[in-house]
């Protein structure tokens, strides 16, 4: 399957059939159930949105669909050009927008895109709207305006300046405490419009930047996943630059991985762990993660005396929840940063500033800080059922076989066990169960994983 329809918007690779790929029939169809849903949640006559894309290949093709659809519905678009989704995020309740649309698969390689969909928050929908819009879709019930009443495009480049003003007025961010460490940063922007941001954010920080993939044209020179197997170029350029540490970013700017001083991974887990510990040493509090994060951040709030909550995976029950804490940051485990000072939605500029005042203040090396937090390693994995086996009697039959332990079932099956966890989760396009584990070394969460996979085997008799 290569056009992947959810709750949380449309996303798939381009070129092919329509309704097997993501089409421009497909955009145009997508960003009209959008709109038409907009209309009718606001209940407003005349509706403004924010659009922005990444740098990938197919993005300026997939933008003008986008914006050219808005227009015929007669919606208003302020057009942020290349940019990033937490900008995009940013924009929408400084422009006192309606909703946002981002043109970016994230995370995905070029071949993909993707539109994800904002409120009048700039947050992302929650399921139930997101049901609608794929109703609407389907029905393709949509009226677009006559010509007296068609929408207008107003452009906007102004608003990665904008953002980086934003992080750099927050309180806890203090240039001033950079500027006097003298760092040198590399940066791999993996040729994405983090490669604009991140350097300039940096250089108005007084940090030595060099700069690794950071041309926005779209052709990824890795795969844009911040996983270690990806990034051998800047662990290495680190090195021999003799620099403080290195940044990556992917493709939209809100997934944040740092490299210590010797070229080894601080660890994807790890980033929003050290923020949350500069954040909770200033302002004390609450955090929130997903199920599927380190127990680190767990750790690191209690040390700080705050209560710390996990939710079902996705940005969007995490931020559920962060409200519902009153939690001072939060994220995901996947180098996420989520502070609400800003907004509540991953934001790599947040993280990058945080991190690195965070680093100021403690006046030691990357390494040395990755070292002073609590030790865990994850084990990622997956079995591949057949589509005969139900896969939720599965999960039921593993919480009754460990129901004397500390069990959530809000996503999947979670099993707490005292020294370690695994996560269980079903994969919603296909017949597959996900178990991330963790413990104190990776031989003891690769072996919890196996003794899973084989109890789950022996249940579906495979």
């Amino acid at each position: 399957m290569t056009l992947i329809k959810s709750i949380s918007g449309i996303r798939g690779t381009i070129g092919g059939t329509v309704g097997d790929n993501l089409t421009p029939v497909d955009a145009v169809k997508f960003a009209s159930a959008y709109g038409t849903w907009l209309k009718q949640y606001s209940g407003k006559e005349k509706l403004t949105v924010v659009v922005g894309r990444d740098a990938r290949i197919s993005g300026p093709m997939i933008h003008n669909l986008v914006v050219n659809t808005l227009i015929g519905l007669g919606i208003d678009v302020i057009d942020l050009g290349l940019s990033t989704t937490p900008t995009v995020e940013v924009a929408v309740p400084i422009e006192n927008a309606d909703g946002g649309i981002i043109l970016t698969a994230s995370h995905n390689p070029k071949q993909w895109n993707a539109l994800k969909l904002l409120n009048e928050k700039g947050e992302f929908l929650d399921g139930d709207q997101g049901l609608k819009i794929l109703e609407i879709a389907e029905a393709e019930a949509f009226h677009f305006s006559e010509v007296d009443h068609l929408g207008e495009i107003m452009i906007n480049d102004a608003y990665m300046d904008i953002h980086i003003d934003e992080v750099l007025n927050l309180a806890l961010v203090d240039v001033d405490a950079v500027k006097a460490a003298k760092f040198k940063v590399v940066v791999d922007g993996v040729n994405s419009s983090g490669g604009i941001i991140i350097p300039r954010l940096l250089e108005l920080m007084g940090v030595e930047v060099i700069e690794l993939y950071c041309e926005p044209n779209g052709h990824f020179p890795h795969n844009p996943e911040p996983l270690k197997e990806h990034l051998t170029d800047i662990s290495e350029l680190v090195v021999k630059e003799g620099a403080h540490l290195g940044i990556v970013v992917d493709p939209d700017v809100d997934r944040l991985a740092f490299i210590c001083e010797d070229g080894e991974m601080f660890g994807e887990e790890y980033t929003l762990v050290a923020c949350a510990d500069y954040v909770l040493s200033k302002t004390p509090g609450n955090t929130v993660s997903n199920m599927s994060s380190s127990r680190a951040l767990r750790d690191v709030t209690n040390k700080h005396k705050g209560s710390y909550e996990a939710s079902a995976v996705g940005e969007v029950n995490v931020v559920k929840l962060m409200k519902t804490n009153n939690a001072v940051i939060g994220g995901e485990g996947n180098g996420g940063i989520i502070y609400p000072e800003l907004h509540y939605g991953r934001d790599s500029l947040v993280g990058v500033a945080l991190f690195l005042t965070h680093l100021a203040n403690k006046k030691m090396s990357v390494s040395a800080l990755r070292a002073s937090y609590p030790e865990y390693y994850m084990s990622k994995n997956k079995i591949e059922l057949t589509p005969q086996i139900d896969v939720d009697a599965i999960l039921v039959a593993m919480t009754e076989k460990y129901k004397n332990e500390d069990i959530t079932t809000i996503d999947g099956v979670k099993i707490d066990f005292e020294e370690n966890w695994v996560h269980l989760r079903k994969s919603n396009t296909e017949p597959i169960i996900r178990i991330y584990t963790e413990a104190s070394t990776q031989e003891k969460a690769d072996g919890l994983a196996f003794r899973i996979i084989d109890e789950i085997k022996a249940i579906a008799g495979i």
